[in-house]
């Protein structure tokens, strides 16, 4: 079975009671691991099993071993496995050839699409669902902000939905949590419904750090060594949340990706550009600094930045120590990459 953001949420109580293995995926990693939640969350109550892709690459056998395992805290269990592109394919060849039934399992895949080698694997299969994430657009994330907010018991016009998905630049993580305490904040709910006000969300704020990160972000995906020697002591300062500066990379790496597949051969990157500003698809305060990064990274270029990103995001999630300076390390290489 196959899904992409518009169908997910609409079929996902259907899938979930069908498919063993639910597999997202896309180039939108926000959305896919946003999407993984929202499906842990219909799946509770349950014990949540986690592994990393890496974990289940030098053990292929332990993802069907645990599938059929039986709980020890709950009456049932949910596994989730962070993995980057195939690095878990033979466990799940593995877990499908099992004919127990086991737990439903999560994967949520990054550097990976629905022409990978697991998406292959489960597509085709009735027992399996291969949900894939596309990089969203303003209207999009505002349409989702809607939807959501009305769950919420929260009654919005366009003008404020808008205005919440920029502050949250896109990402439907942080435009869930946002409505969440907003939801809170007026003490909403489905049965009894609040208004939204500009003041309201003046409020609450979208608590991002995004203004004093996209400094550093620019600076290191634009080759500016300079200027990101001057914006890193920051992150070391504590200055700057060091998740929050890697999930801002991330934002800008998958947005590099989608604008460089709908440039495609085209050498006037001016003209596409005031393209996607109609489409709403950029801001245009990030027009210029876009246009610098589309011209350096593109192709193969863009594939190793998402992958060494993804790398880096699963070393944060397991509190490796010394990741925040290897994360520093991994800015000052990409600037130095640009910059060539």
């Amino acid at each position: 079975m196959k899904a992409t953001q518009k169908t997910f949420g609409s079929t996902l109580d259907r899938n979930l009671r069908k498919a063993r293995v639910l597999y997202f995926c896309g180039s939108d990693q926000a959305g896919a691991a946003d999407a993984a939640a929202l499906a842990l969350e219909r799946l509770q109550p349950a014990e949540l099993v986690e592994f990393t892709g890496a974990e289940l690459k030098a053990d292929p056998m332990r993802l069907a071993d645990e599938a059929r395992s039986s709980s020890l805290f709950a009456d049932r269990r949910v596994i989730r496995v962070a993995m980057a592109g195939d690095e878990a394919h033979d466990a799940v060849v593995m877990l499908m050839a099992d004919t127990v039934p086991g737990w439903p399992v999560l994967l949520v895949a990054s550097a990976a699409s629905d022409k990978s080698r697991v998406a292959k694997l489960l597509v085709d299969r009735d027992d399996a669902l291969v949900a894939m994430f596309y990089p969203p657009d303003l209207a999009t994330i505002s349409g989702a902000v809607r939807t959501q907010a009305e769950a919420l018991g929260l009654r919005m016009n366009d003008g404020l939905a808008e205005a919440i998905a920029q502050a949250a630049t896109l990402d439907s993580r942080i435009v869930r949590s946002e409505l969440e305490k907003l939801a809170l904040y007026l003490d909403a709910a489905r049965e009894s419904p609040k208004t939204v006000t500009p003041e309201d969300l003046a409020a609450i704020g979208a608590e991002t750090g995004e203004d004093s990160m996209t400094p550093l972000v620019n600076a290191a995906l634009g080759g500016m060594v300079d200027r990101v020697a001057r914006e890193l002591p920051k992150l070391a300062a504590g200055d700057i949340n060091a998740v929050g500066l890697l999930l801002a990379f991330e934002r800008r790496a998958v947005q590099l990706t989608g604008l460089a597949a709908r440039l495609g051969s085209a050498t006037n990157v001016s003209a596409f550009m005031e393209r996607e500003m109609q489409s709403r698809r950029v801001f245009f305060k990030d027009k210029p600094d876009l246009m610098l990064q589309l011209q350096k990274w593109r192709g193969p270029r863009i594939e190793r930045l998402v992958t060494r990103l993804a790398a880096l995001h699963r070393d944060m999630l397991t509190n490796s120590p010394g990741a925040q300076v290897r994360l520093q390390q991994a800015i000052i290489e990409i600037a130095r990459a640009s910059a060539r």
